[in-house]
Order: C-alpha cells, then sequence, then structure tokens
C-alpha cells in the first residue's frame, strides 16, 4: 500500500517515464560519440625521409587499429607552416602532430635539447638502443606535457654532419665559418669550442641562406641535405659525426585528451610499433643518402687524429651548459647513465 499523496506520485511516475524514455537516447549518443571520426593532422619540415616514413606507418597502423574512427593526414615538406608555428598549432590543437628533432622545441621546454649532446653516442646501432630505452622515452615524453605536447615517440635519425660552400678538410677550416644550428645551447656551444659562428635558424632558411652567402654551411642530417638536393648550393659534407640526430613525434595533448581511452591506447602503442620499424630504416637510409650525395657532391672525413681531438674538444659541452638551466641537469645525467648501460 503505498502513502505517497496522489500528486507527488504522479509526478514519479512521470519523471521514471521521462528517464525510461531518455535511456535509449543517452545510449545512442554514446555509441555515436564512440563511432566519431578523429581528424589526425600530422606536419614535418621534411620529405621522402625517415619523420615522413614514420608518418605513413604510423596513419597505417592507427586507422586500421582505430576501425577508421581515426583519419590520418600527412603534411611533409612544412605544408602546415614553418616548424614554430606548426608547434604552436599542436599546442592549441589546431593540427594534432608534428614530428621533428626535439630541439626545435627547446621554447617549450628547455630540456628537449639535451638530445643535442655531443660524444653520448658512438654509432646508429648504439643511438637505437638510446631510442628505444624505456628510461629514455618516458623522461623525454614528459617534457611539454604541461604546455600542451604529449610525446609519443622517438627515434634516431643520423649522426650530424656540415654542409659547405667551401670544403672542410681540417678542423682548422671550420674556425671562421658561420653555421647553421638548432636552436639549442649545446650545438651553439659545441661550434663555439670548434671556432665557428653558430647561427639558429629553421630547415626552411636554410638553403636560400647558403645561396645568397648569408651562411657559409649548416650542422645538418645527409638524409635532408640529399632528399632538398641541396648539392646544387653546397657540394661538401663533412662528416662529423657528433651530435646524433633524434627525431619525436608530438601530439596535441588537447587533443589527444578529448579521445576516448581506446583511441588514447591506439595512438600510444602505434606510435611506438611505427618507431622501432623506424630505427633501422632510417639507418638504411641514411647509407642510401650518403651514396647519392657521392653522385652530386663530396663527402669529407677529418683526419683521425684531428678527429680524435674534435671529440676531445666537445666532450664537456653537454656537463657544463646543462648546469646552467633548471632540470637540463637532470636530463644530461639520465641521458648520460642510458648512453653508457646500452653500450656494447
Amino acid at each position: 500500500m503505498s502513502f505517497m499523496q496522489p500528486g507527488i506520485r504522479r509526478r514519479a511516475l512521470l519523471a521514471g517515464a521521462a528517464s525510461a524514455l531518455a535511456l535509449p537516447a543517452v545510449l545512442a549518443t554514446a555509441r555515436a560519440a564512440d563511432n566519431k571520426t578523429y581528424v589526425m593532422k600530422l606536419g614535418t619540415a621534411t620529405i621522402n625521409e625517415a619523420q615522413h616514413q614514420w608518418c605513413k606507418w604510423f596513419v597505417a597502423m592507427v586507422e586500421k587499429d582505430s576501425g577508421g574512427r581515426i583519419k590520418g593526414e600527412i603534411y611533409p615538406a612544412s605544408q602546415l607552416g614553418p616548424i614554430p608555428r606548426e608547434i604552436e598549432g599542436v599546442q592549441f590543437g589546431a593540427i594534432q602532430g608534428y614530428i621533428g628533432p626535439p630541439e626545435f622545441l627547446v621554447g617549450v621546454d628547455a630540456r628537449y635539447e639535451v638530445m643535442s649532446a655531443p660524444g653520448l653516442v658512438a654509432d646508429m646501432a648504439h643511438g637505437m638502443r638510446v631510442a628505444q630505452d624505456p628510461q629514455m622515452q618516458k623522461m623525454m615524453f614528459s617534457f611539454g606535457a604541461r604546455k600542451g605536447i604529449h610525446g609519443v615517440a622517438l627515434w634516431v635519425s643520423q649522426p650530424s654532419s656540415i654542409i659547405s660552400r667551401t670544403p672542410i678538410r681540417h678542423l682548422a677550416d671550420i674556425r671562421g665559418k658561420k653555421l647553421r644550428v638548432l636552436a639549442a645551447d649545446m650545438q651553439q656551444e659545441m661550434l663555439r669550442r670548434l671556432g665557428a659562428s653558430p647561427v639558429a635558424m629553421t630547415l626552411g632558411d636554410v638553403l636560400p641562406a647558403i645561396q645568397q652567402g648569408t651562411i657559409d654551411g649548416a650542422v645538418l642530417a645527409t638524409t635532408v641535405d640529399a632528399t632538398m638536393k641541396m648539392y646544387d648550393a653546397a657540394k661538401y659534407i663533412t662528416e662529423t659525426g657528433q651530435p646524433f640526430i633524434f627525431s619525436m613525434a608530438f601530439i596535441s595533448k588537447k587533443w589527444y585528451d578529448a579521445l576516448p581511452k581506446d583511441l588514447q591506447a591506439i595512438i600510444d602503442a602505434d606510435a611506438l610499433k611505427a618507431a622501432t620499424q623506424v630505427n633501422p630504416w632510417a639507418s638504411d637510409f641514411y647509407e642510401k643518402q650518403r651514396k647519392a650525395w657521392s653522385e652530386h657532391g663530396e663527402l669529407i672525413s677529418l683526419p683521425a687524429a684531428e678527429q680524435a681531438q674534435m671529440m676531445k674538444d666537445i666532450a664537456a659541452v653537454g656537463a657544463e651548459v646543462a648546469k646552467r638551466k633548471p632540470g637540463l641537469d637532470q636530463a644530461y645525467d639520465t641521458f648520460v647513465e642510458v648512453a653508457k648501460r646500452t653500450q656494447q
């Protein structure tokens, strides 16, 4: 027997009926959200090399594993704007991903430049082990989290080299030259130790600057030199081998946080899978592009004694620069520990 007043009982029944009628609508809305298609625009400054290849593999994996719920779009060769604009786009969610050397994000978090520390990576195989180390990945992926950046992948691209308008055959030939570097104090300090004048510059400005004589050359990647056909402006590459160049994939945290949990898991897992695949691919591609450059220009190695002297001159750069910035010293110590542990 109910003691509820008739008016109250009637309102309760109506509310219950309304709730029952609303439930299918709620479920339908949830299903619609689950079936929503999310567009993932990825930008990079390079084309037809390891960063571009990572994008291709990553997009294919994500589209398959998400059942088409994530649709990837790839924009190489700075089609989405110069590097600083692409990074800002990722931070604010205008684009969903940027792929490039972490040093370009030192304005977001100064610790990103730790990968420019010279002398820690011996060769490509060692660089692969460093990039695949869980401790290294955890550290690098955490940078930028408070500034709208979600790191998802890290891999080694190749050792740095110096492309120049006139040949650099000896350490003395570096002195007095204006050379482009990334906006990382470690790279700039390294060149100062070698007697050169470092000029921070984004990739899109390098070729015109070399052609116009604004700079004498650049610390760059041989694969970029070759694929961008820079041999039309500068014929010489001196293979100094330091520092090693790493690439990272940065996803918009704003976009990532709005994804359903299962899609977040797919993004994280497939990013690492694609990086694992691109590591050996990058090594093979690097050797192919060295050969391609040799057909148009000249690859130069410093005399063994001078190469050893160069390594001695730059050995302390990483530790000394790291002391100047809060947090960078801890990041450098981690890099040193991982590099030592992964040596063979």
